[in-house]
């Protein structure tokens, strides 16, 4: 047993982190849904309002736990793995927040349809993120292998809808050359958005290798 796991077999845990983090999941799955609502006929200027709030809430989270990184002794998995993780997290509210913008900034009248197949993917993909993270305080590292996949099988598919939208728009010569452009922007965000939870789960599933 390595020094730093016999202190923390030793030492009592401090399990704030847990929460913290299972906080910030229940902000990105509300930040997704607040998203989604632009498809819901709710204006574009509405939807980036709630968006940007839940974004402030999810950035006051991160701050939170740096500064309990910075008090706290032992903490209940390696720092590094809670800075990386916390970092996943805040980047996938980021880039809805920044989804929001775009629909502001561009002018986006109303989602395509693959606009509102992305934003469905990305709900489902926030809805697994927030019930399947309490699986790490619960040292149940099955289910985040599990989660990996599920999130795996939804990233691809959001990855094909977005080539393929991306295609049709290059496809089509009766296209204004602004609408191409502003249509592409915002599908790039939301492919970034999917992707970035992807990048969460890799977090998790290392986390279960390293502690399963």
């Amino acid at each position: 047993m390595g020094l730093q796991n016999l202190i923390r077999w030793i030492l009592p845990r401090e399990d704030v982190f847990y929460g913290l983090i299972e906080r910030q999941g229940e902000l990105v799955d509300k930040a997704a849904h607040a998203l989604a609502e632009f498809a819901n006929g709710v204006p574009a200027e509405t939807v980036h309002e709630t968006v940007r709030e839940l974004e402030h809430q999810a950035d006051a989270i991160v701050y939170e736990i740096e500064e309990q990184l910075a008090a706290v002794f032992v903490t209940p998995i390696d720092r590094e793995d809670i800075q990386l993780l916390a970092a996943a997290l805040d980047d996938v509210v980021d880039l809805i927040n920044l989804t929001g913008r775009s629909f502001v900034l561009f002018g986006v009248p109303s989602p395509t349809p693959p606009m509102r197949e992305l934003m469905q993917i990305l709900v489902k993909l926030t809805g697994i993120l927030r019930a399947e993270l309490p699986a790490l305080r619960r040292h149940e590292y099955q289910k985040l292998i599990a989660l990996g996949r599920a999130i795996k099988e939804l990233e691809k598919e959001g990855d094909r809808v977005f080539r393929s939208a991306v295609g049709q728009l290059f496809k089509d010569s009766a296209i204004d050359a602004k609408v191409l452009l502003r249509d592409k922007e915002v599908l790039e965000d939301l492919e970034n958005a999917i992707d970035k939870c992807e990048t969460v789960a890799e977090r998790l599933k290392n986390l279960a290798v390293k502690h399963g």
